[in-house]
């Protein structure tokens, strides 16, 4: 579904507002007076709050898809190079909307308390990553790059898992590395490096025969 101009900025607001107060402690009225409208007209473009939310994780899952389709379909790079594009992707993607990030680690924490329909834009949202990180592997595989005993769930949960990690800790790192006096954008800039450094490391080494570049 395509959105108009004034449904992404509802989306936008409500994205804000779901990330720093929960989606149920968020009303759509908190939501209304942000973004300076009547709630009338959230009810008018998505119904309720729960569509509201839909719309939300259709506009994210959507546009993951389309780079991890242009990563998979893209017949000039190899599959390593396809595996450190999406690194990169996925570092400049999480630190660059906390928002919704912080949306999916305070769901997924919520247990009982989440409504079931995010649990299943959750799921949706996490199955399309590991199809495309899936998809990558099996092309190395069928062009003898990649070891066959490489376990995709576990790839996955490496690379989200300690990209969230660092998000979620960024004051202890930057004491433990003396990084208290950067302002965030050079600090969001080191950590991308040493982010992206790593995650490669490992990646290559985890899937890749030694002689591959």
């Amino acid at each position: 579904m395509e959105y108009n101009a004034k449904q992404l900025q509802i989306i936008q607001v409500a994205e804000r507002l779901f990330a720093g107060k929960g989606f149920s402690g968020t009303s759509i009225r908190d939501i209304a007076h942000e973004a300076d409208i009547n709630v009338s007209m959230i009810s008018y473009y998505f119904g309720s709050k729960e569509k509201l939310i839909e719309a939300l994780f259709e506009v994210r899952i959507v546009e993951s898809a389309e780079r991890m389709e242009n990563i998979v379909s893209n017949e000039d790079l190899s599959p390593l190079q396809k595996i450190y594009i999406l690194i990169d992707g996925v570092i400049d993607r999480l630190l660059g909307n906390q928002c919704f990030h912080n949306i999916m680690l305070r769901e997924q924490l919520s247990g009982e308390e989440r409504t079931p329909v995010i649990s299943d834009l959750i799921y949706e949202l996490k199955l399309k990553n590991w199809e495309g990180i899936n998809s990558i592997l099996r092309e190395g595989q069928a062009k003898e790059h990649f070891r066959d005993n490489v376990d995709v769930a576990l790839l996955s949960a490496t690379l989200y898992g300690t990209v969230n990690h660092f998000l979620t800790t960024q004051s202890f790192y930057r004491k433990i590395n003396n990084l208290e006096s950067l302002g965030q954008e050079e600090f969001d800039k080191s950590l991308k490096q040493k982010l992206s450094k790593h995650l490669k490391s490992i990646f290559k080494a985890t899937v890749a025969y030694e002689t591959i570049e």
